[in-house]
């Protein structure tokens, strides 16, 4: 399942973080659709009910847009099915913020959806899994492996700049965050990419339009099944998301073969202090020892998510709420150490504030 996420980064690094390539191989960066990213909040600690940045086809707001084209848009985590006949969505019945892949054909609320081709991707740094134990829960969080850039002077220089930009700088320097802003290319966190359906639901009496979504879940990867047995359908790369979202080209039933269960994640114990979603701090994210619960040492690999931070200049970042409201072992210890690191650097020293804008 997944209940529970995080997103930290500005509306215009969601839009940079989340380029992307046509069909004709055109490289395009989103839009935010007008008034959705004031509607967008960051947080470490993203529940059901909260906005979120969702990308999506920009026909399905523009019946003259190309089908390929991608917009970014605010949506509420929880689908409401069209069809809904109450005038106050929060008297659904029966929770709708995961949808299992094996039953999107069997269910009306995510049948209707799949058929209409009202697929989308739900951006999020990683989420939040909590592993059964005899003396409770083990909250754990769940991202993409991240590989820092090489610092200017160890960099190949027979590798093209284009290549040396494609990951997440270790300690970005002053001159690779401007490189970055000027060609456009990404070199933050890499963002999530989760499998998801939407609906637009319209009050029975009137009103404004409300977007939702489910997220997709399959079976938990071999590394992640000792945590949870379920896990989000996870799209790996440009080329997934691109077919994921381009309902014009690739139909219903073909689509539905890329919810498939992937080994590609990493992850790391953190605090139970996530388990309320009053608590939305740094905290959240950082690791912990399970033995001592007292925050690991870093490694030399652990190196990432602070320095990304650190690398931007303090004055574009805003603090966040403390509270966002409803509104908003089998696992491969030595990788999840690896790059646990780097999270715990992004968190130690930066005083880390999500930006707002």
């Amino acid at each position: 399942m997944c209940g529970r996420t995080a997103c930290t980064l500005a509306p215009d690094e969601v839009s940079r973080a989340c380029t992307y390539r046509n069909r004709g191989g055109q490289r395009r960066q989103p839009r935010w659709r007008d008034g959705d990213a004031e509607k967008y909040r960051p947080s470490y600690n993203k529940s059901p009910q909260s906005m979120n940045p969702v990308l999506l086809s920009q026909r399905h707001f523009d019946k003259s847009a190309p089908v390929d084209e991608c917009v970014l848009t605010s949506m509420r985590w929880g689908l409401i099915p069209a069809w809904f006949k109450e005038n106050d969505p929060s008297k659904m019945q029966y929770s709708t913020s995961n949808c299992r892949s094996e039953n999107i054909l069997e269910k009306k609320s995510y049948k209707d959806p799949m058929l209409k081709g009202q697929r989308c991707v739900i951006l999020a740094d990683g989420f939040y899994e909590w592993q059964r134990k005899e003396q409770g829960k083990q909250p754990f969080f769940i991202y993409f492996p991240q590989s820092p850039v090489p610092e200017p002077e160890k960099r190949d220089p027979t590798i093209s700049s284009k290549e040396n930009l494609v990951c997440p700088p270790g300690e970005a320097s002053s001159v690779l965050t401007k490189r970055m802003e000027d060609t456009g290319e990404w070199t933050g966190w890499r963002l999530l990419t989760m499998a998801g359906l939407f609906d637009c639901w319209t009050p029975p009496g009137g009103g404004e339009p409300l977007y939702t979504y489910s997220v997709i879940t399959v079976n938990a990867s071999p590394n992640l099944e000792s945590i949870h047995n379920r896990m989000p359908a996870i799209l790996d790369g440009q080329e997934e998301v691109r077919r994921w979202l381009d309902f014009g080209e690739v139909k219903s039933l073909d689509a539905l073969k890329l919810l498939q269960s992937k080994d590609i994640l990493t992850f790391h114990p953190v605090s139970s202090l996530v388990n309320n979603t009053r608590n939305n701090s740094p905290q959240c994210l950082q690791p912990v020892d399970l033995n001592s619960k007292k925050e690991p040492k870093p490694t030399a690999s652990s190196k990432l998510m602070v320095s990304w931070l650190t690398s931007r200049a303090p004055s574009k970042r805003k603090e966040l709420n403390t509270y966002e409201g409803k509104e908003e072992q089998k696992g491969n210890a030595k990788t999840k150490r690896k790059s646990a690191g780097g999270l715990q650097q992004w968190l130690q020293g930066a005083d880390k504030k999500p930006r707002t804008k």
